[in-house]
Formats: structure tokens, C-alpha cells, sequence
């Protein structure tokens, strides 16, 4: 009878771990590793023109700034850069969908001229929560992000009958896309749970994860039946991920569905290692797609040699200091500055392609001069 009982407790757990790795549609971790290993060190940044001070004008017509994209993206080439994290956004796809399909189409093209790969992030909820078509506010003086927008908005968010729109973003997005080499990988979901409590979280939706969590299963729900031939991820970026009994529901469903492994660290060395050596036990690529933040510590001199090592993709924040304002810390939603900080929080180079520190620059071309590998 012990026998007998220990035997269907085995059976039992060994059913339960299958199901738990093996989510409808996620590729195995052979698949994850073959992908993996066609590619060449995935080392980048998250762009966005400086040009622009967010999605929106990013990806309207009438501010898609195709010649600043260009001449951005031949100097992240320059710095020996194999891909960038792009965020789109779902409002221009239900204004226009074809005319923003061209034009994803023209960035990619330019991105390829390049020899860069992308990744796409679809929805994003960090910063301002009620997004709006058309002319974009100009950048409040010194604000880091004063106008970077949530995809969807918060009034998306809070009915239910309006997330059939979305179901209509990600498929078409995703089933035009499917099987264009040009795209690494699809991001889907930009800190869903983050509450933007240091700026926005008055106006922002209460109890994020609980009323985001249902549409999150469905985005990956949406993006599995389009079954592309890219990968699907989403990052968790807070929390303790060192065990799984550690990990709150959400970090939990993104680490269980996605096909490779991404996250988020603006830490230093130690703080760093420790996520990465807790994420090797899931036995998949692992890309860290935001990191760098010098004040913090997190910085090109300590971590990107680590990442090399470890062949982890390393996507910073931040390339051409511009309409973002990210030289400029988080904290300056509640301290003012008057002149650009004398330690940039993120950011590599002006508007007119100088390094901000010629000794980061000469250290990442140092870096990746052996990365371009297979593009």
C-alpha cells in the first residue's frame, strides 16, 4: 500500500511539473536553445527616436521621423549594436492599420540596412495612462518620461468589452509578421503590473495585477494561436525570483509561458548576478531587456562584460538623448532639476551622435566586436 501510494505521488508530481513547463503552444527548451543559437549576441538598446517623445509620435504618420530613424540606428550599428527593443503602440493600429503596418515595415527595413534584428514590445503599462492620438505635448522641462503613454489606456483596462480591440491589435500585429526574419522576438507586454506609483499612480488602475492578470492570459492566448515563428516573452521586473515558491502569481504565468526568458534589472553587479544565476534554472535563453542606469550602479563598465560572458542579451534604456529626457533620473517626478544632471541616468550619445563618456563607447565596441555573428 506505501508502495502503491508513493508510486501515484510520483506520478501525480511528475504530471503536475510536465503541466507546468509544457503551457499550449510554448516551445520546448530545445527549440528555445536551437533559436538561441543561430543567434549572435543579442546586445542593444531600447530605441526610440530622439526625435520623439513617445510611442505615438514615434509611429504616427505625420511624425514618423524615418531620416533621424536612420542615421540612429547607423550609429547603434557603429557601436557594434545586433538589435533593439521597439515599442509599439495599439492606438495607430486601430486608427490606421495598414498605414502602420508600411511604416513598421520602412523600420524594419532601416533596421535591417543596418544589420540590426528587432524586438517588439506590443503593450506597455508604465507612465501616462490615458494615451490620445494626435499631436503629442511637448516635453515638460527636466522630466524623465514626461510623456511616454500606457498601451492600452486605463480606460481599456478597466472594460472588458473593450479588450476585443486589443484581441484585434496583437493577432494582426502578429499574423502579419509571423514569419519575417527581421523580428527576433516578440515582447509582449511591458511591466504589466507596473502601477506607476511614483508619477501617475493616483490616475492610474488600482489593484493592477488582479484586473490586468485576466487580459495578460489572453494576450498570450491571442499570440500562441497565431503560432509565429519568432518567440514570445514578457519580463517580470520586480519581486523574488530566486525560488518558485518565492514568486507572486504574475511572475509566475510569465516565467511559465514564455518561450525565452526576459527581464529587468537596474541594479548593480551583485544584485545582477543573482537574478541571472536564479533564472538559469528554468533551462532557457536569458535576455535582461532593461538595465543601465549609472547612479544606481548599473552601468556598461560592471555588467555588460557580465552579460557578455554569460550570454545574456543585454538591452540598456536608452540611446540618443533626446524628447524622452532619460539623462534625467526617475526621482525628478518629485525633486527639480534645473540643467542636465552631471551623471546621466540613462542614454549613450547627444542628439549629434557624441558619446556622453567617450570610455563607455570604446568599452562597448570592445564588447561587441565579436558579436555580429549570424546577421
Amino acid at each position: 500500500m506505501l508502495r502503491h501510494s508513493l508510486l501515484l505521488a510520483i506520478l501525480l508530481l511528475s504530471v503536475s511539473v510536465t503541466n507546468a513547463q509544457d503551457k499550449p503552444g510554448r516551445w520546448s527548451k530545445e527549440k528555445a536553445a536551437a533559436w538561441h543559437k543561430e543567434q549572435p549576441w543579442l546586445v542593444g538598446c531600447n530605441f526610440i527616436p530622439s526625435t520623439a517623445i513617445n510611442q505615438l509620435e514615434m509611429w504616427q504618420a505625420e511624425t514618423f521621423d524615418t531620416k533621424t530613424i536612420d542615421r540612429e540606428l547607423g550609429w547603434a550599428h557603429d557601436l557594434g549594436f545586433t538589435s533593439v527593443r521597439v515599442f509599439l503602440h495599439n492606438l495607430p493600429w486601430k486608427q490606421d492599420a495598414k498605414g502602420f503596418a508600411r511604416r513598421i515595415n520602412t523600420f524594419l527595413d532601416i533596421a535591417d540596412k543596418h544589420k540590426i534584428g528587432v524586438m517588439f514590445v506590443l503593450l506597455d503599462s508604465c507612465w501616462h495612462p490615458e494615451p490620445k492620438l494626435g499631436k503629442q505635448a511637448e516635453p515638460k522641462p527636466h522630466l524623465h518620461n514626461s510623456g511616454w503613454v500606457q498601451s492600452p489606456g486605463v480606460a481599456v483596462l478597466k472594460d472588458a468589452e473593450k479588450w476585443k480591440e486589443m484581441e484585434g491589435y496583437v493577432k494582426g500585429v502578429l499574423t502579419r509578421y509571423k514569419t519575417d526574419r527581421r523580428i527576433l522576438c516578440w515582447d509582449l507586454w511591458n511591466e504589466p503590473d507596473n502601477n506607476n506609483g511614483s508619477s501617475y499612480g493616483a490616475r492610474d488602475i488600482k489593484d493592477k495585477e488582479k484586473h490586468i492578470m485576466p487580459l495578460l492570459k489572453q494576450v498570450f492566448t491571442w499570440a500562441r494561436e497565431v503560432n509565429d515563428s519568432q518567440p514570445l516573452t514578457s519580463a517580470p521586473w520586480r519581486g523574488d525570483w530566486s525560488a518558485d515558491d518565492k514568486l507572486g502569481p504574475m511572475n509566475r504565468f510569465l516565467f511559465d509561458n514564455s518561450d525565452v526568458i526576459t527581464f529587468h534589472r537596474y541594479e548593480n553587479l551583485a544584485a545582477t548576478k543573482k537574478s541571472v544565476e536564479s533564472l538559469k534554472r528554468f533551462g532557457r535563453p536569458i535576455l535582461c531587456t532593461e538595465y543601465m542606469a549609472r547612479p544606481a550602479g548599473s552601468t556598461f563598465q560592471t555588467i555588460l562584460p557580465y552579460f557578455k560572458e554569460q550570454y545574456v542579451g543585454a538591452y540598456c534604456w536608452g540611446f540618443v538623448a533626446g524628447k524622452t529626457q532619460t539623462i534625467y533620473p526617475w526621482d525628478s517626478w518629485q525633486k527639480k532639476y534645473k540643467a542636465e544632471p552631471k551623471l546621466w541616468f540613462h542614454d549613450i550619445l547627444r542628439a549629434n551622435g557624441k558619446p556622453y563618456d567617450e570610455s563607455e563607447v570604446k568599452l562597448i565596441k570592445k564588447l561587441t566586436r565579436t558579436a555580429l555573428g549570424a546577421r
